[in-house]
């Protein structure tokens, strides 16, 4: 805090005609941005931990999830995979950190309509420059891959750009919605698939960021993922479930994997209200979990 605080005064300190009130807003604005990112991180044995920002899901973990690890987000449709991401980087947005949303299904307008009926302020976090939300083509991605294996003669150990970001912005928080939409423009291609997934992970790792990946599964998965690869790159793997509870369904959420970082190994519900999603921490899903597979 008192270096940060030194860099400011230093820049001001030979100028003339100085505003000190100005100045002394500005250092106090600073120094407020950077507390607020501290309270984001946990740090313990100099590893950092970062929070959600989803009411209840971050009492799941002892100290929060390993920064820069790389989670998939699995489930059903409508279970709330999506929400849960926009959630999480609108929190993070919102407190100074750079996110980046890499869509390959939906257009970057439906997904600010998304966070527009939630209450977030997409157009406020993008003005910031804070959020960022572009949209892919999967059949772009699954074409390159394929030139350079040509090129390379089908050489599995190849080197490509597997995610071209915004010119100048290194996000601290990524979501990829979603893998299952990519592994579909690979369909009978599946080694030039997971050429792509090493590459993306390695990505990730080298990055820093913070990531989730969603995969689409069936409403109670027995699988994570499309083809089972995704879940042993990833560091951590948080599933959503639509359980049926006679002619009902309930929404429940659980953190099947988190390396490096003790978690509560149980199915816990969680409702999506007006406001996002709220996860109840002490609130055990027991039973059917196999009734829709």
């Amino acid at each position: 805090m008192a270096r940060l605080k030194r860099k400011l005064l230093k820049k001001v300190k030979n100028q003339k005609n100085l505003d000190t009130s100005k100045i002394k807003a500005k250092i106090k604005k600073e120094l407020e941005s950077t507390k607020t990112l501290e309270k984001q991180l946990t740090i313990k044995d100099g590893k950092k931990y970062v929070k959600t920002g989803v009411p209840g899901f971050d009492e799941l973990f002892e100290r929060g999830i390993p920064r820069g690890s790389a989670i998939l987000v699995a489930g059903g449709t409508g279970s709330g995979k999506t929400i849960f991401c926009l959630q999480t980087l609108a929190h993070h947005a919102s407190n100074g950190e750079k996110c980046f949303y890499m869509s390959f299904e939906e257009s970057d307008e439906k997904l600010k309509n998304h966070m527009k009926d939630f209450g977030w302020d997409p157009e406020k976090l993008i003005k910031s420059g804070k959020l960022k939300i572009q949209r892919y083509s999967p059949f772009e991605i699954s074409r390159s891959v394929e030139a350079m294996l040509a090129k390379e003669k089908g050489e599995l150990l190849i080197d490509i750009e597997p995610v071209v970001l915004p010119e100048g912005f290194k996000p601290d928080f990524i979501v990829l919605d979603s893998l299952t939409a990519v592994a579909s423009a690979f369909i009978g291609r599946e080694d030039s698939y997971r050429v792509y997934l090493e590459q993306l992970f390695s990505f990730f790792e080298t990055m820093g960021s913070t990531s989730l990946l969603i995969t689409e599964t069936k409403q109670i998965p027995d699988i994570f993922s499309t083809t089972g690869v995704e879940e042993f790159l990833a560091d951590g793997v948080i599933v959503f479930y639509n359980i049926k509870r006679g002619n009902f369904k309930e929404n429940a959420i659980e953190v099947l994997k988190m390396r490096g970082e003790k978690h509560q190994k149980k199915i816990v519900a969680m409702r999506i209200t007006d406001e996002g999603i709220v996860v109840y921490p002490e609130q055990m899903v027991f039973g059917r979990i196999g009734e829709e597979k």
